[in-house]
């Protein structure tokens, strides 16, 4: 190149430097930091003559690192701006578009990443005079670790024609992220609603179908709230948002609260304050809809004495039979009878319960006994008494009055002993769900006490239906065999059954307080037997203290789950299916990126959660799809009281379980399974949910 080249190629670029100085005029120095750099635009290039001018402020983050909401989340705080040394400005006003959700360490927080805009509307005090904005920018920049920023930042806008500056653009589409009323997405918030005392239900509704939207709740000093579980209808156009709160973070009423709600589904938002009202009660439901109902509970109570949670009280149920063997038909009826009413009892005492905890906001559900630890090692301890009277290593002397019998004639216990036998089958059956059992706790839970009386009495009554069949019939027990010999060689088989339940309640015992309090109760119960088998052979006056002993041995072991140094063990998966723990936001995340998923909630206790897995999950094409990696298995384990699985139940109108459901492409508010599984049908809705289906 020549020297004359060279001297116009200076005199080009020197030519084009004012040009290129005016494409940076409107914004600040950037100030860099390890987090990423920000600084302030303006959307002209001057003051102008407006009255409040549009600025921001321009963050550009370092991949990984976020920024802070005006509401951070668990942690964090937002930016904050001082404007000490800016002139001829009033007070700016900062703007937030709308936030995304991110999980750091555990906790939820709300911010941005990447390319960050917070629009400001600047006062200005005298218009058409220059405007120099100074600002000193505090702001927490999060990635693996939190690191408080601080930024100086000035920008002079001179005075003249304020022509669109290069960052306009920035600023519009920054203020149009700020959420407003939801008119100009066709987004609506129908009702803010208190759920139970411990969650909020947003009802909103959209245009256009909702995608993955998400909800931000403000307003509740002190109060977190977790992320919200989405249940979509109307062909995606109405959305249900039920967002919990965190635990221990909120204890008064949340219906009359005044809240601000904010909206997200992708580029649309809404923004609203409200207040929030109760719960709507569901309408009473149609005579025939009530009286349909508790036909399903009628059969569900039926069914209930085929479920394996029952076999463990057979021995309880034979022994009962055959003591009837030649006895009058007036007390074969009279004592079934008692046996039937025990039933009904412990149903009404459910009901009851039911309707009490439902009244205090708290989950409910059925079966949810068998979460306590206590109530463990109390059944524990008796069907142990049970196991060790039925092997003949003690008897205890029961007071004259359990006793009706005539002189000669083989005694019988009386109304009452037939009463407590069939309130402590009513109690160890809960742990199952029979088919149309689910459906029937479901309708009741959903409604009021007149709803959950009525269904669960008709439970009550379809499982004391065989009761009332032989009371209807008394001749069928009285023609049993008469008690003789015979009947010890089946009272110490029987045993082997009370004791096997004894032994099922101490491992559901160890998955929540651990295998030390579980073993530290059954050592006990099995040296109370031993003292109590050993006290007859005693002398006289030690008997008193082997008795007292015994009883000592038994309280240590319902004391044994009140150690809370043990820990709860970790239920496993079976099958060779790699389980996944269920969480709310990892499921709506897998299937909204494509995959299929089978959610399994179960626990230690459900017997016939353990009978589907063993029939269906867990062999057969089942367990070869679900162990293939082309479905994602999840298990939610409920052993443990866990308000958001009880939630989702709920949502599915389930409050006991075994509970199934299959979503995917082809289903992404779910396919629920019915409380038995079969093989056909789990696999007919993994192929409706696959995204074959959805093709």
């Amino acid at each position: 190149m020549t020297i004359k080249g060279v001297w116009l190629a200076v005199s080009a670029v020197l030519a084009l430097l004012p040009r290129l100085a005016a494409a940076e005029s409107g914004a600040s120095d950037w100030v860099k930091a390890e987090a990423g750099a920000v600084r302030l635009i303006a959307a002209g290039t001057a003051a102008g003559s407006a009255s409040v001018i549009d600025a921001a402020l321009q963050f550009r983050l370092e991949p990984g690192w976020k920024i802070y909401w005006r509401t951070p989340g668990d942690a964090g705080y937002p930016p904050k701006i001082d404007w000490t040394g800016s002139d001829n400005i009033g007070a700016p006003v900062l703007s937030w578009p709308a936030p995304k959700r991110f999980v750091l360490a555990g906790l939820q927080n709300y911010g941005y990443s990447g390319a960050v805009v917070l629009p400001l509307g600047v006062p200005v005090l005298r218009p058409g005079e220059p405007v120099r904005l100074a600002a000193t920018v505090d702001y927490l920049a999060c990635a693996k670790l939190c690191v408080p920023m601080q930024a100086s930042l000035a920008l002079t806008l001179p005075a003249g024609p304020a022509d669109p500056s290069p960052f306009v653009h920035d600023i519009v589409r920054a203020k149009a992220l700020v959420p407003g009323d939801g008119a100009r997405h066709g987004l609506t918030l129908a009702a803010v609603e208190a759920e139970e005392s411990r969650a909020l239900r947003l009802t909103v509704t959209a245009a256009q179908p909702f995608d993955h939207p998400d909800a931000f709740i403000e307003g509740l000093e002190g109060a977190a709230f977790e992320q919200p579980q989405v249940a979509l209808s109307d062909g995606g156009r109405r959305a249900v948002l039920t967002v919990p709160v965190a635990a221990g973070t909120w204890t008064q009423p949340l219906a009359g609260a005044p809240v601000t709600v904010t909206v997200v589904d992708g580029p649309r938002a809404l923004e609203a304050t409200a207040v929030v009202a109760p719960a709507a009660a569901l309408p009473p439901p149609a005579p025939a809809a009530l009286l349909g109902m508790l036909g399903v509970a009628l059969l569900g109570g039926l069914i209930l004495n085929l479920m394996p949670c029952v076999l463990p009280v057979l021995s309880i149920k034979v022994l009962g039979a055959i003591s009837h063997g030649g006895a009058e038909r007036g007390h074969v009826r009279a004592a079934f009878l008692a046996s039937a009413a025990g039933i009904l009892a412990s149903f009404l005492a459910l009901a009851a319960a039911a309707v009490a905890v439902k009244a205090a906001g708290e989950a409910v559900g059925w079966g949810i006994q068998f979460q306590h630890p206590n109530f463990l090692s109390a059944m524990a301890a008796v069907v142990a008494l049970f196991a060790g009277n039925l092997w003949g290593l003690f008897e205890i002397p029961l007071p004259s009055w359990l006793f009706r019998a005539r002189p000669g004639a083989v005694p019988h216990h009386t109304l009452l002993g037939h009463f407590l036998s069939g309130a402590f089958a009513t109690l160890l059956a809960t742990p199952c769900s029979a088919p149309f059992l689910g459906s029937a706790v479901g309708f009741a839970l959903a409604r009021g006490p007149a709803e959950i009386f009525a269904v669960f009495t008709a439970l009550g009554v379809g499982m004391g239906a065989p009761y009332l069949a032989v009371a209807a019939r008394p001749g069928l027990a009285s023609r049993l065999p008469r008690p003789g010999p015979w009947m010890v060689v089946l009272k110490k088989a029987l045993g082997v059954v009370l004791a096997a339940t004894a032994a099922w309640l101490l491992t559901v015992l160890a998955a929540q307080a651990g295998w030390g309090a579980a073993a530290l109760a059954g050592g006990a119960l099995v040296c109370a037997l031993a003292m109590l088998a050993a006290r007859d052979r005693l002398p006289e006056r030690s008997r008193s203290a082997a008795s007292m002993a015994a009883v000592a041995l038994a309280l240590v072991a319902l004391a044994a789950p009140r150690d809370g140094g043990f820990g709860g063990a970790v239920s496993a998966g079976g099958g060779g299916i790699p389980w996944v723990p269920f969480e709310h936001k990892v499921l709506a995340e897998t299937v909204a990126g494509g995959r299929t998923v089978f959610v399994d909630v179960t626990a230690d206790w459900c017997i016939t959660c353990k009978v589907n897995k063993a029939a269906v999950v867990e062999r057969g094409e089942v367990a070869r799809r679900l162990s293939a990696g082309g479905v994602v298995a999840m298990k939610a384990d409920w052993t443990r009281p866990d308000d958001g699985i009880s939630r989702y139940l709920a949502s599915f109108g389930r409050y006991g379980i075994p509970f199934n459901a299959v979503y995917g492409p082809g289903a992404r508010d779910g396919i629920a399974l019915p409380e038995l599984l079969t093989e056909a049908e789990v696999l007919a809705a993994l192929d409706k949910a696959g995204a074959r289906s959805a093709r």
